[in-house]
C-alpha cells in the first residue's frame, strides 16, 4: 500500500550524460517492491519510493553498484559520553543503526568512541547526535571529521589534471595536423614530430589514461544493453587511433608516408574532456543554494535558564526557551516577542524591501535580523521546523524532482551506433569473403573508412558548440544560464512569473513625496523632519533622510530625541517640537490630521508607506516612502507580451498595493498576499494546466518557486541564494534580460537542428561511399573533419547575434 511505502535518496557518481540517469532508474524501477525511481544528473541525486518489507537500502546500494556506478557515503567518528557498560555500547549500535541512511554503527566501550558510516543524503550528523542524545548518552563529532571533502570538488580536479595532460600532448600533433595543408606549408614542423613513433608516444596517454573515462562508460552502457555518447566517442577515437598505428606498423621502414590520424584522436578526446570539465564544474555548483540557506542561520543564542543568561550553540536552543537578542544580531529561531518592540529587517526571507515593525505578541522568524531594539523572545519553533528550514526543504523537494533533459545526440545514438557497428563488420565480410576474396588489408581499410566517416565528431560538437556560443553570447546581454540543459529548455516558456520587490522594483525604499500643510516653507520643514529622522536606525527613517540630503537641504539641531516603538518618533530640533508617525501617534498628541486623510489613503493605495510630522503641535505635512517602480519593467512587459508570453505578477504584498503596481506596468495578471512557501504552490498550479512556466525573482523567499518552475531566472542585484536556486541568473536588474534569455534560447536550439541535420547528413552521404570503396581512409578522415569544422562555423553565427535591448 501507499501508505506503508518508504524514500530512499541516495548521490550517486559515475554518471557521464542522461543516459547514464535513464539507465539506473530503469535498473531500480524493475526490482520488486520499487513503486518509483527518479535520477537527477544534474544533482547527482535519486529518489526512491519502496517497499520497506521487501527492500532494504543496502540492496538499492549493490543494485546502482552492479549497474557500475557508486554510492557516496560519509564516515564520521564520535566522542560518547555516559557510558558505562558493554550494555551502553550495545544500545547506542543498536539505536544509531536503525535509523535510515546508517549504513553500519560501531561503538568501542574503551575509547569511548563511535564510527557511524551513513548516507548523508538520507540523515545529517545532527540526528545521529540527536538520536544518542535521545539514548541518553551525549555525543560529540570529531573536529577533524567536520569538515567533509566534497567530492564534486574532487572530480573537477581531476578533470582539470587530465585536460591539462591531453592538452600538452595534443599540442604537438595538432601542429602537425596544421603543417600538412597546402595554404599553411610555411609553417616550420620539426621532422621528429612527423616520426609515426613519436605521434603514437603522444597519443597513447591521450587515448588510454585521459580518455579511460570513455572506454569505462561505454563498457557499462553496452553490458547494460544500450549505447551512449561515449560509445560514439570509444568508436569514432579508436578507429583514428588503432588505424594510425596499423598504418605505423605496414609502412615501417618504408619509403612510402604512412596515412595517420594520432591527432584527430587525441584533439577529440581533449575537446571532450574540456566539455566534461565545464559540465563538472556545474554540477559542483548545484548545491550551493542550500548551502548558503543553512549558512544563513544564527550559529548561537542567547538564553536565559534558572535566571542565568549564557550563550549555546543554535542546536540546544529548544522550544520554550527565553531568548535576548540585541540590536544588530539575527534571530535564532521562530518565535515570539515578549518584551521590548524593534524593526525586524525579513528580507533575507520574505524578499521585501521595508522592515516590518515587532512589539510584544507578534511572530519572528530565525535568520532575520534584528534591526534597532533589544528585544526578548520566546521560542516556538526549533530545528527543523523553522521557517528556513521549510523553505530549505521546499528547495530541496522541488530541485529533486526535476528530470533531466534527454540528449538528442544520446536519444539518437541509441540507434546510431549498433547500425554504424553492423554497416562497417558486413561491409569488412563482404569485401573479405567477394570483393577482394582473402585480402584482408583492402578490407580492413573499407572498414576503417566507414566507420572514421562515422566517427561522430560532428555529432559530439553539434549540441556543445551551440550551446558555447549561444550562451557566450547571452552572457555579453547579461543573461548567464546555468547549464546547456537550461538554455534548451527556455525555448518553450509561455508563462512569466514576475515577483515584485527586487525584480518589477528598485527593492530599496526612497522618498517619494512631500505634502505640506498650507503656510509650510519645504525647505524648513524638510530641514526639521531630517534632522528629527537622522537620529533612528529605523530604515524607513534613514530612507527619508537620503532623500532630504539629495536635495541639497540642510539639516537643524537636534537637542532631544526619543522613539516612540511601533508608532514614530519625537524631537527638539532648532528649539521646535517635531513629532513624526502614524495616525495613532497624531490622536496620541491630540493633532487634527482629518483634512490629510484622504491624500494619505491615496497614497497608501499606491503601495506608498506615508508618515505624519506635526510642528510644535499642529500638523504640518507628511512624507511618503516606497519601492519604486524600475524605468525598464514596463517596456520589458510589454516586449514579453509582444512574444505571446502571459506575464503574471506574484507578491506578498496585499492585495490593494499589488493591483496598483500591476496595473501601472501593465501584467496580465497579479497574485498577492502569497506567502514565501506558497510561491511555489502558485507555480505548480500554472504546471497543471500544460504550461511552461519561468519565475523571475531575487529573495530567498522566491527560491522554492524558482527550483519548481520549468525555468527559474534569478535577477543579479537580489541574493546569492536566489542566484544559486536559479536556472539563469540575470546580471543586469533588467526585466528585459527575460525576453533576451528566451530569444538566445529559440535562436540556439535552432541552430542545434541545423548542426545534427549536417553532422548525419556527412555521414548518411559519406557511409555508402566509404562502403564501396571510394573513400580511402584519409578522405574520410577529411571529411570528417570537414564535417566538424561546418558544424562549429555554423555555431559561431550565434556570436554575431542581435537583440532588440542590444544597447541597454
Amino acid at each position: 500500500m501507499a501508505t506503508d511505502l518508504k524514500e530512499a535518496s541516495f548521490q550517486i557518481t559515475g554518471m557521464t550524460c542522461a543516459a547514464c540517469a535513464t539507465r539506473i532508474e530503469k535498473g531500480i524501477n524493475k526490482m520488486e517492491g520499487v513503486e518509483q525511481a527518479n535520477v537527477n544528473l544534474a544533482l547527482e541525486k535519486s529518489s526512491i519510493q519502496y517497499d520497506p518489507s521487501k527492500l532494504s537500502e543496502a540492496d538499492f546500494e549493490k543494485k546502482i553498484e552492479a549497474l557500475g556506478y557508486g554510492v557516496v557515503k560519509q564516515k564520521a567518528e564520535f566522542d560518547i559520553t555516559g557510558m558505562t557498560c558493554a550494555a551502553c555500547a550495545t544500545r547506542i549500535e543498536k539505536g544509531v543503526n536503525k535509523l535510515a541512511g546508517v549504513a553500519s554503527a560501531n561503538v568501542n566501550l574503551a575509547l569511548e568512541k563511535a564510527t557511524i558510516e551513513f548516507n548523508p543524503s538520507e540523515v545529517a550528523v545532527g540526528d545521529i547526535i540527536a538520536k544518542v542524545e535521545k539514548l541518553g548518552y551525549g555525543a560529540h563529532q570529531k573536529q577533524e571529521d567536520a569538515e567533509r571533502v566534497d567530492y564534486r570538488e574532487k572530480a573537477i580536479q581531476d578533470q582539470k589534471r587530465k585536460f591539462l595532460i591531453s592538452a600538452l600532448l595534443s599540442l604537438p600533433l595538432l601542429w602537425t595536423m596544421v603543417g600538412h595543408f597546402s595554404f599553411t606549408s610555411f609553417l616550420y614542423v620539426p621532422d621528429f614530430l612527423m616520426n609515426p613513433w613519436v605521434q603514437m608516444l603522444l597519443a597513447t596517454p591521450v587515448q588510454f589514461y585521459v580518455g579511460k573515462q570513455f572506454y569505462v562508460g561505454a563498457y557499462k552502457a553496452l553490458r547494460n544493453g544500450s549505447a551512449n555518447m561515449d560509445v560514439l566517442v570509444v568508436m569514432g577515437t579508436s578507429a583514428a587511433y588503432f588505424y594510425s598505428v596499423y598504418q605505423a606498423i605496414i609502412h615501417a621502414g618504408s619509403p612510402h608516408a604512412a596515412h595517420l590520424y594520432f591527432e584527430t584522436s587525441a584533439v577529440l578526446i581533449t575537446l571532450i574532456i574540456l566539455g566534461k570539465l565545464f559540465e563538472a564544474k556545474a554540477k559542483g555548483r548545484s548545491s550551493e543554494a542550500i548551502k548558503k540557506l543553512m549558512g544563513l542561520q544564527a550559529k548561537t543564542a542567547v538564553v536565559i535558564r534558572a535566571g542565568i543568561e549564557r550563550e549555546v550553540p543554535l542546536e540546544e536552543v529548544v522550544i520554550g526557551d527565553a531568548i535576548l537578542v540585541k540590536p544588530g544580531e539575527k534571530i535564532p529561531v521562530d518565535g515570539e516577542v515578549v518584551e521590548g518592540a524593534t524593526a525586524v529587517d525579513e528580507s533575507m526571507l520574505t524578499g521585501e524591501s521595508l522592515p516590518v515593525d515587532k512589539t510584544a505578541g507578534d511572530v519572528l522568524y530565525g535568520s532575520t535580523i534584528n534591526s534597532n531594539g533589544f528585544i526578548k523572545m520566546i521560542a516556538t519553533k526549533v530545528g527543523r521546523d523553522t521557517a528556513l528550514a521549510h523553505i530549505i526543504k521546499v528547495v530541496e523537494d522541488a530541485q529533486g524532482t526535476k528530470a533531466p533533459i534527454q540528449r538528442l545526440a544520446d536519444k539518437i545514438s541509441g540507434i546510431f551506433v549498433p547500425i554504424v557497428v553492423g554497416i562497417a563488420i558486413v561491409t569488412f565480410l563482404v569485401w573479405f569473403f567477394w570483393v577482394d576474396p582473402g585480402n584482408f588489408t583492402p578490407a580492413l581499410e573499407v572498414l576503417i573508412a566507414v566507420l572514421v566517416i562515422a566517427c561522430p565528431c560532428a555529432l559530439g560538437l553539434a549540441t556543445p558548440t551551440s550551446i558555447m556560443a549561444g550562451s557566450g553570447r547571452a552572457a555579453e546581454f547579461g543573461v548567464l544560464f546555468k547549464g546547456g540543459e537550461h538554455l534548451e529548455q527556455t525555448q518553450s516558456i509561455d508563462t512569466v512569473v514576475v515577483d515584485k520587490t527586487g525584480t518589477i522594483t528598485h527593492g530599496t525604499p526612497v522618498l517619494t513625496d512631500v505634502l505640506l500643510a498650507d503656510g509650510q516653507d519645504e525647505a524648513k520643514f524638510l530641514s526639521l523632519v531630517g534632522a528629527a529622522e537622522k537620529q533612528s536606525e529605523h530604515p524607513l527613517a534613514q530612507a527619508i533622510v537620503k532623500g532630504i540630503q539629495d536635495k541639497g537641504i540642510e539639516l537643524g539641531n537636534v537637542q532631544f530625541f526619543e522613539a516612540v516603538p511601533g508608532y514614530g518618533i519625537q524631537a527638539t530640533v532648532s528649539g521646535q517640537g517635531v513629532v513624526i508617525g502614524t495616525r495613532k501617534l497624531m490622536q496620541q498628541y491630540g493633532i487634527d490630521i482629518a483634512p490629510v486623510l484622504p491624500e494619505m489613503e491615496a497614497l497608501e493605495g499606491k503601495g506608498k508607506t506615508a508618515m505624519l510630522a506635526a510642528i510644535n503641535g499642529e500638523y504640518a505635512g507628511l512624507v511618503a516612502v516606497a519601492d519604486t517602480i524600475k524605468d525598464t519593467s514596463r517596456e520589458a512587459i510589454r516586449r514579453l507580451q509582444e512574444m505571446n508570453i502571459r506575464v503574471i505578477m506574484m507578491t506578498g504584498d496585499n492585495q490593494r498595493t499589488a493591483e496598483a503596481i500591476g496595473k501601472e506596468v501593465g501584467v496580465d495578471a497579479v497574485l498577492a498576499e502569497v506567502l514565501p512557501e506558497g510561491k511555489a504552490e502558485e507555480v505548480k498550479k500554472l504546471q497543471q494546466k500544460g504550461k511552461k512556466v519561468a519565475m523571475v525573482g531575487d529573495g530567498i523567499n522566491d527560491a522554492p518557486a524558482l527550483a519548481t518552475a520549468d525555468i527559474g531566472m534569478a535577477i543579479g542585484t537580489g541574493t546569492d541564494v536566489a542566484m544559486e536556486a536559479a536556472d539563469i541568473t540575470l546580471i543586469r536588474g533588467d526585466l528585459n534580460s527575460i525576453a533576451d534569455a528566451i530569444i538566445m534560447s529559440r535562436k540556439t536550439m535552432r541552430n542545434i537542428k541545423q548542426n545534427l541535420f549536417w553532422a548525419f547528413a556527412y555521414n548518411t552521404m559519406g557511409i555508402p561511399i566509404a562502403a564501396i570503396g571510394l573513400l580511402a581512409p584519409w578522405l574520410a578522415g577529411a571529411a570528417m573533419a570537414f564535417s566538424s569544422v561546418s558544424v562549429v562555423l555554423n555555431a559561431l553565427r550565434l556570436q554575431r547575434v542581435k537583440l532588440a535591448k542590444q544597447n541597454s
